[in-house]
């Protein structure tokens, strides 16, 4: 940190109480207070430097022996008048970042100018702040902070504009010069990152940590020049960001559970939050998902403007295949429900949005002399053939990892018993079909609902399990599902009847398959593979799904035996649920008792899906 040090004469002010004097052969003849304080100094010294004070002189009466000069209002209070006036009698002042705002402040309040007196203090402040200040990193950030209490001061005289214009320079000239960063250098040079809450900030970004000394007003300003700048890349940006967030934003949820949380803090946390949502870059990688689901998070806790969430929600959607289930679960605030599932849902809706599959084939090109017009845009075709087709992976793989987080998320929000059916479902339907490779977590999401709303009626078991594919549930899960008395009779008679459908195949104990069993199974394996890719049994699949509940009751459906047993579904699932029919739900569990097993009701199936198959 730079000094500066004016005067020559040693410190000869004397205080008692509220009276301070200066030694001097001389008697005093001007009483000047300022903030209860007064003041016995002499009218030569500081006349000759001050016009304001000469101007209230002259305003005011003289007295026999003081004459008496108020300052109410004076910027810096005491202090500030104090070194004013030390300068006037030529006694030494020490001048630095922590009082050259204040001092300059009184100086002008003062009239110290070059018109009164070459070489006043105005123009030896200037000097000092021009030359020595702001060529200081660490300086320039000290000062603007002081800035803070004498805001119309520093705004008319340009001290905040031209320290934000200084410190973004030396970010802008110096992005990677560690060495100016008085934390940095605190903290060792040895060291190659600083932690914040846990999350590594690289030293790339040495200004960040520095900066967010600075409050939410000028740390904005801040950032805004140095956006303007265009040389800061946007993830040192975003880093920025976190760290001033982590800063500033800690623990909200936790203060409003203990009640911490009072209004005028509420309030300054909103401003902040929007402050910090308004500065975040528009590229993609400049912020993590995580930290934008934290910072949405934040956003419902201190009821932020609909736009700023709305602006949180559609960044987060461009980027959910990168977030967590953690990071979802995000309180609601507005009902009775733990999480917020609407935003869940608008934040997927921006997902779908924004990930459609651009066309896997360059446009054709029609015409008369279409043929001369492909040879000269041969390689052109092949380069966007094979960038759409990179970008179409790149989507599909993006929807395939949403799924798993969706689902993921369902099994978290399932424990709520205040989550209601529609939210649920509606939530679970939103993924395509082919972005779920298996249902696993999707079937433990429903046990987990089902679990936690044992009063759901019948009609509302079927709709809660009619997303879930029988097909792609593994051997562990079907296992589960055959003895989960829970779930609708339909679903676990189609997971039995799949499962004996895999183990004979596996066995060796039919020689064929119906035509519709087999398309199940090669859509089974078809489920793992990226779309365009190929397969021998894809003409089998039909265009409506026989083993679903739609399927199973179509009249083109082979499976006879097995539709008129579910056409007894009403008996049939009282009687397994509620054990009213005690026959029935005996069988039934006895089938769910060994579900690798080969039941009698499914060889029968096979017998006359068999002799069908001969007749025709």
């Amino acid at each position: 940190m730079k000094f500066m040090k004016l005067g020559s004469r040693p410190d000869t002010f004397y205080n008692s109480e509220s009276v301070r004097s200066v030694s001097s052969e001389v008697s005093s003849d001007l009483v000047v207070q300022v903030n209860g304080t007064r003041y016995l100094l002499h009218k030569f010294p500081l006349l000759s430097k001050c016009l304001r004070l000469q101007k209230l002189c002259s305003e005011s009466p003289e007295s026999t022996q003081h004459q008496i000069i108020q300052l109410p209002d004076f910027p810096g209070g005491t202090e500030s008048f104090e070194l004013c006036a030390k300068f006037c009698y030529g006694i030494t002042i020490t001048l630095s970042a922590y009082n050259i705002v204040s001092a300059r402040c009184a100086a002008e309040y003062l009239q110290m100018t070059e018109e009164v007196e070459k070489g006043n203090l105005v123009y030896k402040l200037d000097v000092f702040f021009n030359s020595c200040i702001l060529n200081g990193w660490k300086d320039s950030i000290i000062t603007l902070q002081t800035t803070k209490s004498f805001q119309l001061w520093s705004e008319d005289l340009g001290i905040t504009s031209r320290c934000i214009e200084a410190i973004a320079l030396k970010v802008l000239s110096n992005p990677l010069k560690v060495s100016l960063s008085h934390s940095y250098s605190r903290r060792g040079r040895d060291r190659d990152d600083i932690s914040v809450n846990g999350s590594k900030a690289t030293s790339k970004g040495w200004w960040a940590e520095d900066l967010s000394e600075l409050g939410i007003d000028l740390y904005w300003r801040t950032m805004i020049a140095l956006k303007s700048g265009g040389k800061v890349p946007s993830n040192l940006v975003g880093d920025a960001l976190r760290i001033y967030a982590a800063k500033w934003l800690p623990n909200i949820s936790r203060n409003l559970e203990n009640g911490e949380v009072t209004t005028n803090s509420n309030s300054k946390s909103r401003l902040l939050l929007e402050s910090i949502i308004s500065l975040l870059p528009t590229e993609r990688a400049s912020v993590s998902c995580s930290f934008l689901l934290k910072l949405l998070k934040a956003a419902n806790i201190l009821r932020a403007s609909s736009s700023s969430r709305s602006e949180l929600a559609r960044r987060i959607g461009i980027q959910l295949d990168e977030a967590s289930v953690p990071d979802l679960l995000i309180p609601c605030s507005s009902n009775d429900m733990t999480y917020d599932v609407e935003v869940i849902f608008t934040i997927l809706e921006h997902f779908m949005l924004q990930s459609q599959s651009p066309p896997t084939s360059p446009p054709r090109v029609k015409g008369r002399f279409e043929r001369h017009r492909r040879s000269r845009s041969a390689n052109n075709g092949d380069f966007e053939l094979q960038e759409s087709r990179r970008s179409s992976s790149s989507s599909h793989s993006s929807k395939i990892k949403v799924a798993k987080l969706v689902d993921g998320y369902l099994k978290e929000i399932g424990k709520d018993v205040n989550l209601p059916l529609s939210k649920f479902t509606a939530l679970a339907e939103a993924i395509p079909d082919f972005a779920r490779l298996d249902h696993d977590d999707l079937y433990r999401a429903i046990d987990i609902y089902l679990k936690s709303h044992p009063n759901l009626n019948k009609s509302e078991r079927k709709r809660l399990c009619r997303t879930l594919d029988c097909k792609k549930l593994s051997m562990e899960v079907c296992m589960h599902a055959a003895q989960n008395e829970l779930l609708p009779l339909r679903v676990v008679v189609q997971v039995l009847f799949f499962e004996q459908a895999r183990a004979a195949m596996a066995g060796g104990q039919l020689t064929d398959l119906p035509s519709n069993i087999k398309a199940l199974l090669a859509a089974q394996d078809d489920a793992s593979r990226p779309p365009g890719s190929l397969s021998t049994n894809r003409s089998m699949v039909q265009p409506e799904d026989q083993w679903s509940v739609s399927g199973l009751k179509s009249p083109h459906s082979n499976l006879s035996t097995l539709r008129m047993k579910l056409a007894e579904n009403d008996d049939l699932d009282e009687s397994f649920h509620n054990g009213i029919s005690k026959a029935n739900s005996s069988k039934v569990k006895q089938l769910c008792s060994l579900p690798t097993r080969p039941k009698r009701m499914f060889s029968k199936l096979w017998s006359a899906n068999r002799s069908t198959s001969e007749k025709s």
